[in-house]
């Protein structure tokens, strides 16, 4: 079960990280990457606009990825300890 947990935490880290990736490049609507930047963003949007929402304005800067994948690696503490 902690191995489960474990690498759902993991990918769930992998997909925030490439999202904040994507948000450096611009993908055009012809692109054949369209799709997966489509879903990539209807997977992380739900967990980063609460957050976004929370934050006060920095200058342009969006750091609810940051906060998301600190708080991923936060919960990947008590469940390594408890494989180890």
């Amino acid at each position: 079960m902690e191995s489960l947990i474990l690498n759902l935490l993991n990918v769930a880290s992998f997909v925030f990280i490439i999202r904040a990736i994507l948000s450096w490049f611009r993908i055009g609507a012809d692109s054949p990457f369209r799709p997966i930047v489509d879903v990539i963003y209807s997977i992380t949007e739900p967990v980063l606009a609460p957050i976004r929402r929370m934050l006060p304005p920095m200058g342009g800067f969006d750091f609810s990825i940051i906060i998301v994948i600190l708080g991923i690696r936060l919960l990947l503490m008590p469940v390594v300890a408890s494989i180890l």
